[in-house]
């Protein structure tokens, strides 16, 4: 992990630029405090679920903990996945003011001074929050696995639930790699393996580009961190996945519901990544899929981490489709290699709650809600929008850190990697501080690392400009 400092900063700047909500209105806090004293009733009741010992994995500090999961070892070598998902639809009357606002906001935004959250607080990190020690109202999703790591039932139903604990992916890590982990996980990493190899060989693809993300420090100040994702991260991901794949299978069987897709990449894309590959001096065995070609390589390696760059294009044309009725042409995600559909994070994003009840109905055998058929109609451009605006805030903030770091090293030489060349200029990942930006000079050697010079800080326009040393 990297960190290089800088004091102060303030982030209330792009929140103006942004048009970002600063509160929630008297109508909507009030409809909030009063779902925490009465929620909704739910059709047909809860199971009493509180006996299960679930345990929540999340950034360190999260309070706002959508997923609490328990993985047991069956006979036969199979598994029981217990996933409970916080129950959003407990607090929000549809149609009313709390709906209204959610839909307008989309997701929760997250900037380093503080969220800008999908709901209040006392419901997002209070009341819907499956918060250690808490009784909740949840969607209980139990999907029995073979030992081949594949689905053969799924149980989808409401429940009150208790997580016993909440973890940290690096917490969870130590534990296992100390070879005590927490009864809860044990299983986490057979089946994580398990599902990421059946992923591979759907055809998922997973770019394993370096995050940068953005810390607090004790005395006020910000960081810069590139922190490398851990087996934890991608085995905990997998049981995101696998019910996600599980809920589109339901609502794709069902002739309604709402997945988020993403088209096939053409063959020129292929092709195209062959030659980058082939310009990287990294071998693609024959007969191996795109899949499998890069699960293979290590991420670590400069020529590996140019080639990821270049591979975001394959992955262009995500959204969310809507059906009712007939099923549209698009019902797959080429970067999860099959049908998959957002439920599992329903405090921080609004289609989940959507498409996790129209789950709930179809496996009682009940009729969709009303509101729920209308609301597919507006779902998909509200969360297309949402997406867009996320990225945004989250590429202002860290552009913002660099160039608060950088503003007094102008004239500084670092080691850099470049991910993507052309003729004159190249973009370039400046390893320490964990910077991205833009570098010119002649013939900049893609997937190589280099000397690079910091030329000028621009703190108004967010940019830094390098040029090769």
């Amino acid at each position: 992990m990297i960190r290089t400092h800088v004091a102060g900063g303030d982030f209330g700047h792009l929140r103006a630029e942004f048009s970002l909500p600063e509160s929630f209105g008297p109508d909507v806090l009030a409809e909030a405090e009063a779902a925490v004293v009465d929620p909704l009733e739910s059709a047909g009741g809860r199971e009493d679920a509180t006996g299960l010992p679930f345990v929540t994995i999340d950034p360190p500090g999260a309070k706002d903990l959508d997923q609490a999961v328990l993985i047991e070892r069956v006979d036969g070598g199979g598994f029981r996945v217990h996933y409970a998902i916080a129950d959003l639809a407990a607090f929000i009357p549809p149609g009313g003011a709390l709906d209204k606002e959610a839909r307008r906001r989309g997701q929760t935004l997250y900037l380093p001074d503080g969220n800008v959250p999908l709901h209040p607080p006392v419901l997002s990190e209070g009341a819907a929050s499956l918060l250690p020690g808490e009784t909740r109202p949840a969607v209980l999703w139990t999907i029995d696995v073979d030992a081949g790591g594949e689905p053969t039932a799924t149980n989808v139903r409401r429940a009150l639930v208790r997580s016993t604990e909440q973890f940290d992916y690096e917490t969870v890590q130590a534990s296992i790699d100390a070879g005590d982990p927490h009864p809860s996980v044990a299983a986490l990493p057979e089946l994580g393996r398990l599902r990421r190899e059946l992923a591979i060989r759907r055809g998922a693809v997973e770019l394993q580009l370096p995050e940068q993300e953005i810390s607090g420090d004790p005395d006020g100040g910000w960081a810069l961190i590139q922190r490398p994702r851990n087996d934890v991260d991608a085995w905990n991901a997998e049981i995101s996945l696998l019910t996600g794949m599980a809920a589109a299978k339901i609502m794709i069987e069902a002739g309604v519901g709402v997945l988020r897709t993403l088209p096939q990449p053409d063959a020129e894309a292929i092709e195209w990544l062959g030659r980058s590959a082939q310009a990287l001096n990294i071998d693609w065995p024959e007969g191996k899929s795109v899949s499998e070609f890069l699960a293979a390589l290590d991420p670590g390696q400069p020529a590996s981490m140019a080639l990821f760059a270049d591979t975001t294009r394959l992955l262009r044309g995500a959204g969310y489709t809507a059906f009712d009725g007939e099923l549209p042409a698009l019902t797959t995600h080429a970067g999860i290699g099959g049908a998959y559909a957002h439920v599992t994070a329903p405090i921080r994003r609004l289609v989940d709650r959507f498409a996790t009840e129209i789950c709930l109905a179809v496996s009682a055998g009940r009729e969709v809600p009303a509101w729920v058929r209308v609301a597919l109609a507006e779902v998909p451009e509200q969360m297309t929008a949402s997406d867009t605006l996320a990225a945004k805030v989250e590429r202002a903030c860290i552009d913002q850190v660099e160039v608060w770091v950088m503003a007094e090293h102008i004239g500084g030489e670092f080691g850099a990697i470049v991910l993507r060349a052309e003729e004159t200029k190249a973009e370039i990942l400046v390893e320490d501080p964990p910077v991205m930006s833009k570098c010119t000079g002649e013939k900049l050697p893609e997937g190589e690392r280099i000397r690079v010079r910091l030329t000028a800080v621009d703190v108004t326009k967010r940019k830094l400009s390098f040029e090769r040393a």
